[in-house]
């Protein structure tokens, strides 16, 4: 890839671009100068184009479209990711993966200039509502720590993959989905936080041993830009917010709203997830077994209206409809 020096500066400023650093062969280090612009100009449309191939997207092209002005990187997608969901799940609060709007001015907006904060807001006491970060597979990230403050994965929320449906039916991590390195390269970013800072996976760039995060579980490279990490213990994902956030009802904005389609359920009681299938792009099935017997949850979208058709261990069938206005 061929840049100029100039463009090369611009984007070494921006939080995304130590994931473009990296890319270029730059190597952390202990204890650099950061560098915290608050001005710098925006992208050329050519360079943007250059640049996304190095941030972690491309991989999700499919599902997942992005673009940028001079304020934010646009990540736009329906929350539905390649691999299967819900599976493992044992404690389950009835809700299951819809598509959702993430789009337009519901989009993510990702700052492209963002700034290390005075106050940094920490995710143990804070920030239970709404997302902290967004996955490169365009899967929202939330806090470690459910609206209650407990742990989600140690309380069998989550599947296999880190994720579950929450009230408005939307599919979300609570922990890092470390497996996209796996896809991107150990090099790209798994995820970017609602502050602008990159996410990575296991270890740096180049491969080496992660040392020395903060409490935030990130720290400084050696060209002075600050990134996070996800590890396999708490906050497993970014522990709150290093950078400038506006944190406004408990969650950061601007972000996407979803809105629930149908109430939202209670716990059920010693079920399990047992398996999930994406029979195509807007219909699914989702089984689990509660006291030794299978139970299903068809359910698919058509236009604004949703079906569900919940089948009982005897294969006797419940339909419910709804219909969105939005």
């Amino acid at each position: 890839m061929s840049i100029t020096r100039r463009d090369f500066l611009r984007l070494s400023a921006y939080g995304f671009g130590s994931a473009f650093l990296a890319a270029c062969g730059y190597r952390p280090g202990d204890t650099p100068t950061p560098l915290n612009p608050t001005a710098m100009p925006a992208l050329s449309p050519t360079v943007v184009t250059q640049a996304l191939s190095e941030l972690g997207f491309e991989a999700f092209a499919h599902r997942v479209a992005v673009h940028q002005d001079g304020q934010y990187l646009y990540v736009e997608s329906n929350g539905i990711p390649d691999h299967n969901m819900m599976v493992g799940i044992t404690s389950w609060q009835q809700q299951v993966p819809l598509p959702q709007p993430y789009t337009g001015n519901n989009a993510w907006k990702i700052p492209l200039h963002p700034v290390i904060a005075e106050n940094p807001v920490s995710a143990k006491t804070s920030l239970y509502r709404g997302a902290i970060a967004i996955a490169v597979n365009g899967v929202p990230i939330f806090n470690a720590l459910n609206n209650r403050g407990d742990d989600a994965y140690l309380y069998g929320e989550l599947d296999q993959w880190g994720g579950h449906s929450g009230r408005a039916d939307d599919y979300h991590y609570h922990i890092a989905p470390l497996h996209l390195s796996e896809i991107v390269g150990v090099d790209k970013p798994i995820a970017y936080a609602l502050d602008g800072f990159p996410i990575y996976g296991l270890t740096e760039v180049d491969g080496s041993a992660v040392i020395g995060l903060d409490e935030f579980n990130g720290h400084y490279s050696a060209d002075g830009t600050y990134h996070y990490h996800g590890t396999t213990t708490y906050p497993y994902i970014n522990g709150g917010m290093r950078g400038v956030v506006t944190v406004q009802g408990d969650q950061i904005e601007p972000q996407p709203h979803t809105t629930p389609i149908r109430e939202a359920l209670q716990p059920l009681r010693g079920a399990t997830i047992t398996n999930f299938t994406e029979l195509d792009s807007t219909h699914y099935s989702l089984e689990y077994q509660l006291n030794g017997q299978k139970y299903y949850v068809n359910y698919g979208v058509d236009g604004h209206d949703y079906t569900f058709e919940f089948v009982d261990a005897q294969g006797v069938k419940t339909v419910e409809t709804y219909h969105s206005h939005e």
